[in-house]
């Protein structure tokens, strides 16, 4: 039987960091694969800069969560400007 979502919506995995690829752990997701209640995510309450919104690819927007480490870079790029 074939398939009825599009080739754009299979190839997104939403336990993966839409930027880096590796697991992106959200609780959220987590639940909603396993059905299983989880603690908040730790995404419920992580400020996200647009900046680093606009790097997630469009395809992906709303659908995969940016993993800690990536939303931790972005933060520290932006509080710790370069001095050169």
């Amino acid at each position: 039987m074939p398939e009825t979502s599009t080739p754009a919506a299979r190839a997104i995995d939403t336990s993966l960091c839409p930027l880096c690829g590796q697991s992106n752990q959200c609780a959220n997701e987590t639940e909603r694969a396993t059905g299983i209640s989880q603690e908040p995510c730790w995404c419920t309450t992580a400020d996200f800069t647009p900046e680093l919104l606009a790097r997630v690819p469009a395809q992906a927007r709303r659908l995969a969560c940016i993993c800690a480490r990536c939303a931790a870079a972005a933060h520290a790029d932006t509080t710790n400007p370069s001095s050169h």
